[in-house]
Order: C-alpha cells, then structure tokens, then sequence
C-alpha cells in the first residue's frame, strides 16, 4: 500500500515538473518577442537618427565646400567614402560571431566559397559607390541644395521598381500614388530651370545637375535594394559586424577609386592652391572635408542598417524625411531662392512621402497582426499537450 501511495506522489511530482517546464516554456514564449521588439526598436530608431542627422549634415557640407571656393569634383566625391577607418574601432565592440569563425576556420572549402562569393560583392558595391558619388558631387556643385534635395525625393519611386524586382516589393495604390507624385514633384523642379539663377550657373550646366541628381537618386536606389538582396541571399549573418564588412570594405574599394579618378583628371594638381584660396582659409578647408567625411559614414552605417533591419525600402524612405529639413535650412544659410513652383513640390514629396510611410503602417500591422495568430495557435498546442 505504500509502494502505491509513493508511486501515486511521484507521479504527481513529476505532472507538476512537466507542467512548471511547459508554463516556462509559455511565459517565455510570450515574454522574448516582446523583449526582441524593444531591442529592434531601439536599434531602428538609433539608425534613423544617424541617418537623418548624417545626410542633412553632409549635403549641407558639401555645398559648403563649393560655396566657400572647392571645385574639385573628385575630392568632393573622396570624402563621402574615405571615412571608413573610422569604422575601425567599432569591430573591437562588435567582433564577429565565433560560430561563423570556427565554420570558416574548420571548413577550407566553405571559406573559399565565402571569399569568391563575397569579394565580387564587395568590389561590385564599391564601383557603384564611386559611380553614385561622382554624380552626386556634379550635382550640388551645379544644384542649389534646395534644388538638389528636392530632386532627391524621386529615389523613392525608383526604389520601389528596384525592390519590386529584386526584393518582392509588391505595389500597392499607395506606393502607386507616391510615386506619380514624386514624378510630378521632380517634373517641376525640371520646368523651374528659367528661373534658378542663385548660383549664376549656365543653363547647360544646370541641366547636366538635374539629370547627374536623377541618376544619382536611381543608383542610390539600385545599391540599397542589391545591399538587401546580398543580405538574404549571400552574407546571411545577423549581427553588426556584417553591417561594418557592408560599408568597411566597398568604401575602400570606392576610396581606392576616387584616388585613381583624382590623379587621372589632374585635379590633384590645384588642391594646394585650392586650399590656399579657400574663402574660411586652410583650416576651415580641411574641416570643411573631415566633417564631411565623418557625417557621410554616420549617415551610411545608418542607412545600411535600416536595410537589415527593416527594408531597403524603408531606409529610402528615413531618407527622404530629411528633404523638408535640408532646403529650410539652405535658405537660412546659404541664401537659396524658394518660389512657388519650389513650394508645391516641396509639399508633392512630403505627400508621396507620407503615402510611402501609411502604406508600411498597413502592412506592419497586418504582419502583427499575422504573428499574434501565430503566437495564440503555439500557446493553444502547448496548453492542449498540458492538459
């Protein structure tokens, strides 16, 4: 009889261990996604200051740099990409994932495919940096920034083709309407071109800005979507470090690029007399360069981190928020003209910026929405195996 009663307790013993094991296994179910969601959002939300603060500073930079008495278009484009060893540091803090390191370490073929795979992507990624700056410095020298910024808004309608293709973007009437407006909105500032004459550039010029902005805006595009397209399929690691390796390594291709261009136009003949005639003088100059330098690297780790965290469309569109922000402030500081036609563009872009914004509304509270079914259907099974 009491063999019985003992069996009897251990039995019930070990229904209230199973149970306890299973309600953790619930709590933490619950509990983890929440705990993830805070640490998602700090993240997103700290790439998009870099993001916002880093592109308006650095626009703003390099039409200083030209206002002031630069005209090397080569420099100008060095500098958005010659800050990457200040990247250095930050792989102390976030080294790479051990796991990764032994896999490379303990299978020789697996990292021969990892170099052949990566190192293309790499170069690949560098020359269409070297590309897009270029152009972009060929803009804001022929450009009022204001101008220059507001043609920019149109990267995101070439962002959703690029992600439509390469990242199964789907189009909705939402991302339909931004982009006819962003359309519109960059058709004005094209029928404006009479009557821009703050900077007392030829007409042949300006028009070279305009397109040189446009295309610029459709490589931007291009590089985000293959940067999300190269995370999912090639790199396929989680972690900061490979958000580093993204802009560490292009950006030294890119450098290497810019050096090349610098000699092979000559331009590296003025800099000295560039840097004496310089309206702030020699230290302004070389601050003027620096601080370009860094802000672009603040903007880039930010926006290459949005990409991973989110979408390459979504960190075009933490792009385009600072548009509003870059012309207020070329106003005050550069003495930019806005007229009418600048106004109505201006509030174009906002409105197909903000039907971009409302249509990722939608479709992340539709994806909660998917996930807390999800989430009730697992905590169902595991109550039902309790019972």
């Amino acid at each position: 009889m009491e063999i019985v009663q003992e069996q009897q307790l251990q039995s019930t013993d070990d229904r209230k261990d199973q149970n306890s094991h299973r309600s953790t296994i619930v709590n933490e179910q619950s509990q983890h996604p929440r705990f993830k969601d805070y640490r998602w959002w700090f993240r997103v939300c700290l790439y998009v200051t870099c993001v916002m603060a880093g592109q308006s500073s650095a626009t703003l930079l390099g039409r200083l740099y030209y206002d002031k008495g630069g005209h090397s278009k080569w420099i100008s484009t060095l500098v958005q990409s010659s800050g990457f060893p200040l990247l250095l540091p930050l792989y102390f803090c976030f080294p790479p994932n051990p796991k990764f390191i032994n896999m490379q370490t303990n299978d020789p073929s697996k990292t021969k495919q990892i170099i052949c795979t990566l190192v293309p992507l790499y170069i690949g990624f560098g020359l269409l940096m070297v590309g897009d700056n270029l152009m972009y410095s060929y803009a804001l020298l022929y450009l009022p920034v204001s101008t220059y910024s507001l043609l920019c808004a149109v990267q995101l309608a070439f962002n959703a083709l690029f992600s439509f293709f390469l990242n199964s973007q789907k189009f909705t009437a939402l991302i339909v309407n931004s982009i006819v407006i962003l359309t519109i909105s960059a058709s004005l500032i094209a029928v404006n071109i009479d009557s821009e004459d703050s900077l007392g550039v030829p007409r042949e010029k300006y028009i070279i800005g305009f397109f040189c902005t446009l295309g610029a805006s459709a490589v931007f595009s291009l590089y985000l979507s293959l940067v999300e397209f190269s995370f999912e399929k090639f790199i396929k690691r989680k972690t900061f470090s490979a958000i580093l390796d993204m802009q560490l390594y292009p950006s030294f291709i890119a450098s290497c690029g810019c050096v090349m261009g610098l000699f092979a136009s000559g331009e590296w003949k003025s800099l000295v007399s560039e840097m004496n005639e310089y309206h702030k003088g020699k230290v302004s100059y070389i601050m003027t360069l620096i601080w370009t330098a860094v802000t672009w690297q603040i903007s880039t780790i930010g926006l290459i981190g949005l990409v991973f965290e989110v979408s390459s469309l979504f960190s075009n569109i933490i792009c385009t928020l600072a548009l509003p922000i870059v012309p207020i402030l070329a106003v005050l500081l550069f003495h930019d003209k806005i007229n009418g036609v600048k106004v109505i563009a201006l509030l174009l872009a906002l409105w197909g910026f903000l039907s971009y914004i409302y249509q990722h509304y939608l479709d992340n509270k539709k994806s909660k929405a998917d996930n807390k079914g999800d989430d009730c259907v697992e905590v169902s099974r595991v109550e039902v195996q309790i019972c």
